[in-house]
């Protein structure tokens, strides 16, 4: 058996010190266990009151034993025990005592039981439990051994009360730093850890620390050393008459981790009021700046050091100056906390806006305010942001376009005064459905191009009518759709739209005045044709008086001629046929002369070239000119006025017979009139003359109004025309030539006309 000294020493010296039974029983039992060959060691004293044997210290107890407790009684065992003086495990479980029920119930059974009173006049037994299958008889030297120590335990050791009593853990160190006793707190710290982890508990350095304590003979206090999660403090304190030191610790665990984590705190609150945006600053509670953080310097151009024991109010816009602070102050005395918004001087003399929360620091016991602590940051950005919403919203609100908020679904959530009036729709009425407020067609456009077009440009714009939910009179709009999208990221749109009431009847005027100079230039033109008009006119009615005159001859020799009859009637009938050209003509020219609202139709461009190329036919053949048309008879239908657009192809006619005349007097020259289909979504009609052309700068100018070449003309032919073609949705456009002027004239088709 191998005990180990140290543990023998702390015991006998807890012995001589008289510190309590459960300290020196558990020292006892420590160092029993140190013993390879004991498994457990347990000491119990005698209760003569109840006559039974008790735990001693922190070993774990036994359960407790068989039948009833109140008669339970160790009796048999302490008058054995006190005749023998010790007892095997195997003979104490046969006993009729309540201990051996308790060892039978913990499956103890090989070891033995001594008689050992480890305080004077209170006797016990120490129960030591041993291994399988090693041999019991060593175990009564065991015995003869502890009770000679105890015995002899007055002179073994010089006294040493303060390390017994010590209530902080400490032992006795040799010079060489080996442990040669410890108190009961230190072995109650050990608990069931070995000798080897007394180093454990040591600092890493405490030999050189003995050495010192022992060198220098003073103590060496404050050393931390660190055995898994327990944080120890050590003291040192040599005894030079031994020469050996006394180490005391005291566990500082929760100290040292709390003193830590206020240090990462007071450097992370360094860190973060270092680094943050935002200006902390402490004031005293009249406003004199007492510190502040670097940002200052960011936010005002001032180093904490130059507003340190400066009054902030200097520092505030004379028109907030005035209740600002006397309102801060009276809400930290009443409430401790205020916050406020004001302007602030920068140090290049421009202001910036502030928004400071301020806490008042109170005194414990007065609960006087001494210190105030503010927390300000530059919020110039947002308060012009929130200006500018606000300046925004009184110019929706003044608008007098109507302005319409939509959400993404189609939700109309916001009308502005003037959408409410134009629509008739109260303050206390209901938001209306967007399909309310306009027709099927514009609302339709609206959700097939109105949305995507919006999401993807931004903006969307269209001609529609807005018409009231309650069935009033439409107001036509030019409508702008606007895509938006929130601080959030969600999107919304506003419509925007211009009441064009004023420029529909301005535009209705326009037309009313276009088709009345229209009408004019008709008349005009007429005037011009009207030798040629009178000569289509003459040779019918010629025609007719000849056939009259030869249809009298033949009636009057009916009895005679046996012919006279059929020439009588085929002369009628010739009559009839010249009489019909002469009424078609007729009225042809009063239809040309029509005037009255334009009648928008689904027309055949070839029929319609064919009457202007007749119109001027007979001035085309005074000037040797020839008209050579190419018209087909198979293209799609253009939707126009056919009065109008007659008008625009005899003056572009009529324009190029007039070149050929210049180019060519008295010459024989060609006009070349086509008409074919475009790109698939327009008829283009060309008039191609054989004239002097134009220069470049002439054709820059060749449809301005009163822009002329002609010493009689008025210069209003082309630009009327291009008006006219641009009001069907058109256009006419004047190409330079190799040879003469090429006049183009482009009509959408019917039906692409009507969906626009």
């Amino acid at each position: 058996m191998t005990v180990t000294p140290v543990r023998l020493h702390s015991w006998l010296r807890l012995q001589r010190e008289s510190v309590s039974l459960a300290a020196r029983a558990d020292a006892l039992c420590l160092a029993l266990q140190d013993c390879p060959e004991v498994q457990r060691a347990v000491y119990l004293s005698w209760q003569p009151p109840s006559r039974i044997y008790r735990h001693e210290g922190t070993a774990q107890q036994f359960p407790p034993g068989l039948g009833d407790p109140a008669l339970a009684s160790d009796q048999l065992l302490f008058d054995l025990l006190a005749d023998t003086g010790r007892l095997a495990l195997a003979e104490v479980r046969q006993l009729d005592c309540w201990l051996s029920g308790r060892l039978r119930r913990a499956a103890i059974s090989h070891g033995q039981v001594f008689d050992l009173a480890l305080t004077p006049g209170q006797p016990g037994l120490l129960l030591v439990q041993v291994r399988e299958g090693v041999s019991l008889d060593w175990l009564g030297w065991v015995r003869d051994l502890l009770t000679t120590l105890l015995s002899s335990v007055n002179g073994m050791l010089r006294g040493s009360p303060l390390l017994g009593l010590d209530p902080q853990p400490s032992l006795l160190l040799d010079a060489q730093g080996r442990p040669l006793e410890f108190n009961a707190t230190l072995m109650a710290l050990l608990a069931e850890k070995t000798l080897g982890d007394v180093l454990g508990f040591l600092p890493v350095n405490h030999r050189e620390l003995v050495r010192a304590c022992l060198t220098q003979q003073r103590a060496v206090e404050g050393v931390e050393a660190q055995f898994e999660k327990q944080v120890l403090i050590w003291t040192f304190i040599p005894d030079p008459q031994e020469n050996r030191v006394l180490a005391r610790c005291r566990d500082a665990t929760a100290q040292v981790l709390a003193e830590r984590e206020a240090a990462t705190a007071r450097r992370l609150y360094r860190l973060i009021i270092e680094n943050t945006t935002d200006l902390i600053s402490r004031h005293t509670p009249d406003g004199r700046v007492i510190d502040a953080s670097p940002a200052s310097w960011t936010l005002l151009g001032y180093w904490p050091e130059a507003l340190r024991g400066q009054m902030a109010q200097g520092l505030f816009h004379g028109q907030d100056l005035a209740g600002l602070v006397q309102r801060a102050r009276d809400a930290l005395e009443q409430d401790g906390y205020h916050t406020m918004t004001y302007r602030i001087r920068h140090r290049d003399g421009h202001y910036l806006w502030f928004e400071t929360a301020s806490r008042a620091i109170r005194e414990t016991y007065t609960g006087a305010v001494v210190e105030i602590v503010c927390v300000s940051r530059d919020v110039t950005a947002r308060v012009q942001a929130e200006e500018n919403k606000r300046r925004l919203a009184e110019v929706v609100e003044a608008n007098i376009d109507p302005v319409l908020f939509i959400a993404p679904g189609g939700l109309v959530t916001y009308l502005n005064p003037a959408a409410r009036r134009i629509l008739g729709i109260d303050e206390q009425q209901p938001m209306p459905a967007l399909a309310t407020l306009f027709a099927s067609a514009d609302l339709a456009r609206l959700q097939r191009d109105g949305w995507r077009s919006a999401e993807r440009d931004g903006v969307w714009s269209t001609d529609a009518r807005l018409q009231p939910p309650d069935g009033g009179t439409s107001v036509p709009v030019s409508l702008v759709l606007l895509a938006h999208r929130s601080a959030s990221g969600e999107r919304y749109y506003s419509l925007v739209a211009r009441d064009m009431t004023e420029r529909e009847l301005r535009e209705a005027q326009q037309r009313r005045h276009q088709d009345e100079l229209a009408h004019t230039a008709r008349l005009v033109t007429l005037g011009e044709l009207a030798s040629g008009i009178a000569h289509e006119i003459n040779q019918p009615l010629a025609a007719v008086v000849n056939y009259a005159n030869a249809s009298l001859r033949y009636l009057q020799t009916l009895d005679s001629n046996p012919q006279a009859a059929a020439r009588v009637t085929q002369g009628l009938e010739r009559i009839t046929h010249h009489a019909t050209h002469a009424s078609e003509v007729i009225r042809r020219l009063r239809a040309f002369l029509r005037k009255g609202q334009r009648r928008m139709q689904a027309l055949n461009l070839t029929d319609v070239a064919r009457e202007a190329v007749r119109l001027c036919a007979w001035e085309a053949s005074n000037c040797q000119v020839t008209i050579e048309d190419r018209l087909p008879d198979n293209l799609p239908p253009v939707y126009a006025d056919r009065v109008l657009l007659e008008q625009v192809l005899l003056n572009l006619l009529r324009n190029a017979i007039d070149a050929n005349r210049e180019q060519h007097p008295g010459q024989p020259s060609v006009i070349v009139m086509t008409v074919g289909q475009g790109s698939g979504t327009c008829v283009e009609i060309h008039v191609q003359d054989q004239g002097p052309g134009v220069s470049e700068p002439q054709l820059q100018q060749i449809f301005t109004p009163f822009y002329t070449s002609k010493a009689d003309g008025l210069g209003l032919g082309l630009s009327m025309s291009r008006s006219i073609i641009e009001g069907f949705g058109g256009e006419l456009n004047a190409r330079r030539q190799p040879v003469g002027l090429l006049m183009c004239c482009r009509l959408p088709l019917a039906g692409l006309t009507k969906q626009q």
